[in-house]
């Protein structure tokens, strides 16, 4: 058996500092891959959406997520009634459920 030195056993335990070190700094880097990749788009995208539905007036044509087309009639804390059809039939959706409104307002 070799005799270690305190020399050889300071080098190691200096390498091994250096590895935790490399091993955090990659869970850093892969935590903001995540963040700026998918964390903040989904944030912007839920902004936007936001905003969108309460920009929504009466009168303003709609989609669904389901892709019913329509008019809204009325529209409620948290639902909105369109108008859709040539029979202009009365439809209740949560206002969750529209995907994306087509009148444009000044």
């Amino acid at each position: 058996m070799e005799a270690t030195t305190a020399t050889e056993v300071a080098s190691n335990s200096a390498l091994a500092g250096n590895g935790m070190l490399y091993t955090i700094l990659y869970v850093v880097v892969i935590f903001a891959v995540f963040y700026f990749l998918l964390i903040r788009p989904q944030k912007k995208r839920e902004k936007e959406t936001r905003a969108m539905l309460d920009a929504m007036q009466v009168g303003d044509e709609i989609v669904t997520i389901g892709g019913i087309m329509g008019r809204v009639v009325s529209i409620k804390e948290d639902s909105v009634v369109i108008e859709s059809g040539a029979d202009k039939n009365k439809i209740k959706f949560e206002r969750g459920a529209i995907k994306s409104v087509l009148t444009v307002h000044e």
